[in-house]
């Protein structure tokens, strides 16, 4: 499907490329170049509108990806950017050309699939090299390229093997190196990893990102799965129902998420409904819905207002109920009491309940003093690693009549 020849898997002098090539060779030129542009790109099925009118910008040799929930319009997005849909308004560019209407095989662009859709009675050589030979590649230019696309995947001497000898990881390498060796300017990929185990998943994350700055073009990824999108993405952007939430860097999106959707689907957080009560020194003063107060930084929101805090479970301290519910200036402590632990490996998690009855998860290193169900605990945080998000549709309470 690719038309844009990529120096890493296909320079015709015959010489074996060096890993990183591609990256090397046009990096300045294209750096902070605009690949793929959306222009309120819409896609309705009947009345439903799976994708709402998006416009997004992803850079050359960036890792992009479309994380969200099932039913969200990530794939739809990523099936229209292919080809395989088209939209019912708005538009999409490849690298500045109006590629809305162009169908899958004129685009320079090619797709590997959560299936992997690999031809069973096909060798892996063949099944690497099914795209060249459609194109009429010359057999010594098949060979070498595709030689060197098993190389990327890291797995030379399996060209003879079928499919079914293969291990799922190893099928979806064999499918990733039949989406590269045709060099498309852009690799579309749909939840790739999502049939796979979780320590498997977790090899292949790695290896993708390898791949990825290795051959240094323009990957656009799906995933449900936040922790993948955060560990291999450049930027992300956050998708519900049709829209783009939050558009940044995995850093920005889970310290500074700017809606409930995104602080509650980006890791785990603690949303605690609460009202602005009073400011002073050490920030905001939150009155929770418990009847239990915290500190919050809440910047830019008048008193009265009505919030949700995102409190990430590791940003919670734990310590002994012996002083607890003191204000210290920069938090209020709570008092509660363990309902559950769990161990995680590298940390333990709490279930505590407050005494006004808020249920709060807490996350602690394994080195931290060990505590159980039963125990009575304090609870405390820095206000600045609290964020407070408005709560939409809430009138300030003294706007209320």
């Amino acid at each position: 499907m690719g038309n844009s020849p990529a120096p890493a898997l296909g320079s015709s002098s015959g010489e074996a490329p060096r890993a990183g090539s591609q990256a090397a060779l046009g990096a300045e030129d294209r750096a902070g170049s605009v690949e793929v542009r959306l222009l309120e790109l819409t896609k309705r099925f009947g009345a439903v509108t799976a994708v709402d009118g998006i416009s997004l910008e992803i850079q050359s040799g960036e890792f992009f990806s479309l994380l969200g929930p099932s039913g969200c319009g990530k794939t739809t997005t990523l099936r229209m950017i292919g080809g395989f849909e088209l939209p019912t308004g708005g538009t999409i560019e490849l690298r500045g050309q109006d590629i809305t209407t162009e169908p899958p095989e004129r685009r320079p662009v090619n797709m590997v699939f959560q299936s992997y859709a690999l031809f069973p009675h096909l060798s892996v050589f063949d099944n690497v090299a099914f795209g060249l030979r459609r194109r009429k590649t010359e057999d010594a230019e098949v060979k070498r390229r595709v030689g060197a696309a098993l190389e990327l995947v890291r797995l030379p001497g399996f060209d003879r093997r079928r499919p079914d000898q293969l291990s799922g990881g190893q099928q979806q390498r064999v499918a990733l190196a039949r989406a590269l060796v045709c060099e498309p300017t852009v690799l579309l990929l749909d939840e790739p990893l999502g049939a796979l185990d979780l320590k498997l998943r977790r090899q292949l994350q790695v290896e993708l990102k390898r791949v990825q700055l290795e051959v240094g073009i323009t990957f656009i990824y799906v995933t449900h799965d936040q922790e993948e999108a955060l560990a291999l993405s450049d930027r992300i952007a956050v998708m519900d129902r049709g829209h783009v939430e939050q558009l940044g860097t995995p850093e920005e999106l889970y310290d500074a998420p700017r809606t409930l959707f995104v602080a509650g689907f980006i890791g785990t957080s603690n949303l605690v409904a609460g009202t602005i009560e009073s400011r002073d020194a050490g920030g905001a003063v939150v009155r929770l819905a418990s009847g239990e107060r915290c500190r919050a930084a809440a910047d830019g929101l008048p008193v009265g207002t009505a919030v949700e805090l995102a409190i990430r479970p590791e940003v919670i301290g734990l310590g002994p109920d012996d002083d607890a519910g003191q204000d210290t200036g920069s938090g209020l402590e709570l008092r509660g009491e363990i309902r559950q632990s769990a161990y995680l490996g590298t940390s333990v998690s709490h279930q505590v309940e407050t005494t006004g009855g808020l249920v709060l998860t807490v996350v602690v290193p394994r080195s931290a003093e060990r505590r159980g169900a039963g125990d009575h605990v304090r609870v405390r945080w820095e206000a600045t690693d609290v964020l407070a998000l408005e709560r939409p549709g809430e009138q300030h309470e003294e706007e209320r009549p």
